[in-house]
């Protein structure tokens, strides 16, 4: 063995124990170390939203940090999935609103193939909420109002634009980020021109709740279209 193929062996050696050392790291890890709630899905209401607004307020109550986080998951014009993190502004009778910029990358998206689904994961309660559907697009009218009823440093942000364009550098960020502020501040009634309100529309809801002895409870909603259309709740396997 010459001396490059000893170095590739010791990198190789290097590189296991390395990855082994992460795998043992990651097998310590816990799952809902903590006392979770029960789930009787009998008593459920015959909607999801309800159940949602619940679920949501009883993670908040358990300390749940950020629990108006969800993920967001789309697919490219090749029919790739893309998922990324995003807030939730608003869950109602019309469905489960966000927003962002149409031009961004899920706006591009959503634009070509405008179905979606979101996910939210509240650890604390050892909970998760799926839902897929159809995302509709709000009006101008609407996306300023869900703008402007947000704070400075959304405006801000929304302001800066080009969200998903290659930056250049972290200095023409950081130009960009305090002239929005400024703008902001100044002009607060400032519109952002690509600024988009989107609703998920679902027809499909999950309610997930994990048990430590893994008999996990799962619930499904699901939309049936027709002359009386209506929700069925169906329990899943875990």
């Amino acid at each position: 063995m010459n001396d490059e193929q000893r170095d590739r062996a010791r990198d190789r050696a290097h590189d296991d124990r390395r990855q082994e050392a992460f795998r043992t790291f990651l097998r310590t890890q816990r799952v809902w170390d903590t006392e979770l709630p029960a789930f009787d899905p009998a008593t459920a209401p015959a909607e999801p939203l309800p159940l949602f607004h619940r679920w949501f307020i009883e993670a908040v109550t358990a300390g749940q940090a950020e629990p108006h986080t969800m993920t967001l998951a789309t697919a490219d014009e090749r029919g790739r999935p893309d998922v990324r993190t995003l807030m939730l502004h608003d869950a109602d009778e019309r469905g489960w609103h966000f927003a962002s910029h149409a031009t961004s990358r899920k706006g591009r998206q959503l634009a070509a193939r405008p179905d979606g689904a979101l996910g939210f994961y509240w650890p604390a309660q050892g909970r998760a909420v799926r839902l897929r559907g159809r995302v509709l697009t709000g009006s101008p009218e609407e996306s300023s109002a869900g703008l402007h009823a947000r704070s400075t440093g959304a405006l801000a942000s929304a302001l800066v634009g080009r969200q998903s364009d290659v930056l250049g550098s972290e200095e023409e960020l950081a130009r960009a980020n305090r002239a929005a502020w400024e703008r902001a501040r100044d002009e607060p009634d400032a519109e952002a021109a690509t600024w988009t309100a989107y609703v998920l529309v679902p027809d499909e809801v999950e309610f997930f709740q994990g048990d430590a002895h893994r008999r996990h409870v799962r619930l499904r909603y699901r939309h049936e279209e027709g002359a009386r259309a209506r929700w069925v709740r169906e329990l899943l396997w875990p």
